[in-house]
């Protein structure tokens, strides 16, 4: 990998105001929120440990809210599936309850369900998921898999191809967020849609 691809650069979290139909909706945006601050690395990806949840939270621009009221809570899901081969999205990314520390962005368990909480109305990115679990994410790979390995990163936003840096989609409600690494020229397609359980409808 070059050395620009494994330069690992902070977020600067800032506020910016959009203005629609009238009422101001503060928008939570990292200045460059393709850029993921995450380690090259091979799955399995694990959790990071305690102590550095807080700061992994911080380098994506985000802050503990725990016990906070909630202005926001929705859940999009993410999968990740390497060679036709499922990889464990692991709980607790940007979370602990024996510290009592929870961004507004993490996970519960290994079920791929990503939990925005926020007590603002803000709009936040899977790029800033990937800088809390401390693995890299950009338009060519996930970790260190990806481009120089021969494999090629298709991904899909509710079974329809995404175009862009998937670092920029934006965690939105029962959204379904498929990364797919297969060998380059294979065909991909979408992997079925997950199956969210019923105490979330």
């Amino acid at each position: 990998m070059s050395p620009s691809r494994r330069a690992l650069l902070p977020l600067v979290a800032s506020a910016l105001v959009v203005v629609g139909g009238g009422v101001g909706v503060a928008v939570a945006q990292s200045s460059n929120p393709a850029r993921v601050v995450g380690a090259e690395t091979a799955p399995p990806w694990p959790v990071p440990d305690v102590d550095d949840r807080p700061g992994r939270a911080e380098l994506a621009g985000l802050e503990n809210v725990w016990g906070q009221d909630l202005a926001m809570h929705v859940h999009s899901h993410l999968s990740i599936t390497v060679d036709g081969e499922p990889v464990t999205v692991p709980g607790d990314i940007g979370h602990d309850s024996g510290t009592k520390f929870a961004a507004p962005i993490h996970t519960h368990d290994t079920s791929g369900i990503v939990h925005v909480e926020s007590p603002r109305r803000e709009s936040f990115v899977l790029g800033q998921l990937f800088t809390e679990w401390g693995v890299h994410l950009d338009q060519s790979g996930v970790g260190d898999l990806g481009g120089d390995d021969g494999r090629s990163l298709t991904v899909f936003v509710d079974g329809s191809r995404y175009g862009g840096d998937p670092a920029g989609i934006r965690l939105s409600d029962f959204e379904d967020v498929a990364l797919v690494l297969a060998p380059a020229g294979e065909a991909v397609t979408a992997p079925p849609g997950f199956a969210w359980p019923a105490d979330y409808n």
